[in-house]
């Protein structure tokens, strides 16, 4: 039973949950990092007077953190809009520091470990130089991990503030270069829009949902799965008001490459959370679709691995559906040598570790 889905549709039904239900949500909230959410969701909506004492706490709890990390990536972000004025590089910030540098509801309640910026290629070196001499390190000393961010990923490998530790990913682009599909990351720094506080850019309003459905349906992680999916629930439902928003969404998927992914994102996000997506646009994205056999393994698959990690939600194939998923995207990340020979060294290094072989 999915009761933090059921929660984040229809806020309304906490009115009928029962203790046994609290606690539950309160467990599965837990292991999605949506409780401070919730509780964002159910203030909006004036029904704190409904939650129990007991399960207010955790929410509560959860809020509080995110208070915490707001406000010290509000702090993070000024500091690096200061390092950036001094650079001819705009200072583009992407997820959860662009949700809150934006006021964007989808960084509501929510909680993050790092932040994330987009710069021009050309100017990684320039960048990683001028961060390195205001307190910023690369904590990854290993050489094949930093050929291999450097020469196939999307980023170089993170840095962490010497003194408050907080890290940093620099990404050049949002996908793999050595990824199946490619974007042109000028596309996305060119739309790049002023922030609302004017500490530092945002990428557009639909590039925002782009990048957020590209994140999701190609990384294999998905713990927090249903967290992503909850936050391009709210991009959809804060910007779709907007006049010609389908269209251009649509629009804009084909000039990025990235139909796939938003026929995805509008697909479970309607069908998991009740997103609003009008029929038309549900049937016009199928452009994008895999086609119908493949769509019909993909709900099998992204279905179950959407739900909250937690043993309540799962069935005897949840298991292998987030295993089948975390394959595809490395198969989505690599060329086939390449990933082979990538597992193979990944795989060798942790058996020497777990088997203390220097």
């Amino acid at each position: 039973m999915n009761l933090v889905s059921k929660v984040l549709s229809d806020p309304e039904t906490v009115a009928m949950f029962s203790p046994a239900d609290w606690d539950l949500l309160v467990r599965q909230g837990r292991r999605s990092v949506l409780l401070g959410r919730i509780y964002w969701l159910l203030n909006e909506h004036d029904l704190l007077e409904t939650v129990p004492e007991y399960a207010n706490r955790h929410l509560l709890s959860s809020f509080r953190i995110y208070e915490k990390l707001r406000l010290s990536a509000r702090y993070e972000i000024f500091e690096l809009f200061k390092l950036f004025e001094s650079l001819d590089v705009p200072l583009v910030l992407l997820k959860g520091g662009a949700y809150i540098s934006a006021c964007s509801n989808a960084g509501e309640g929510r909680l993050f470990s790092d932040l994330d910026i987009l710069v021009p290629e050309e100017k990684i070196s320039e960048v990683e130089r001028h961060l390195t001499l205001n307190g910023w390190y690369s904590p990854c000393s290993d050489a094949y991990d930093q050929r291999y961010y450097r020469q196939w990923m999307h980023e170089i490998p993170p840095l962490q503030h010497v003194k408050r530790k907080v890290v940093l990913d620099i990404h050049h682009n949002i996908l793999p270069r050595t990824g199946k599909i490619s974007v042109d990351s000028n596309k996305l720094l060119n739309g790049a829009v002023l922030a609302e506080e004017r500490l530092g850019w945002a990428l557009s309003e639909k590039d925002r949902i782009l990048h957020s459905a590209a994140h999701l349906f190609h990384d294999g992680e998905l713990d927090h799965g249903l967290r992503d999916l909850s936050d391009l629930d709210l991009l959809v439902r804060e910007f779709s008001a907007e006049e010609d928003f389908w269209e251009s969404l649509l629009a804009r998927s084909v000039e990025l490459n990235l139909q796939r992914p938003l026929f995805y994102a509008l697909r479970y996000t309607n069908e998991i959370l009740n997103t609003p997506v009008p029929e038309e646009v549900l049937k016009v994205s199928k452009a994008g679709s895999p086609g119908k056999i493949m769509t019909f393994v993909m709900d099998a698959l992204f279905l179950r691995a959407l739900a909250p990690d937690h043993p309540s939600c799962d069935d005897r194939w949840t298991g292998l559906a987030r295993w089948m998923l975390f394959i595809r995207s490395h198969w989505l990340r690599m060329p086939p040598l390449q990933l082979a020979q990538h597992l193979a060294r990944k795989g060798y290094k942790r058996w020497t570790m777990r088997n203390n072989i220097t």
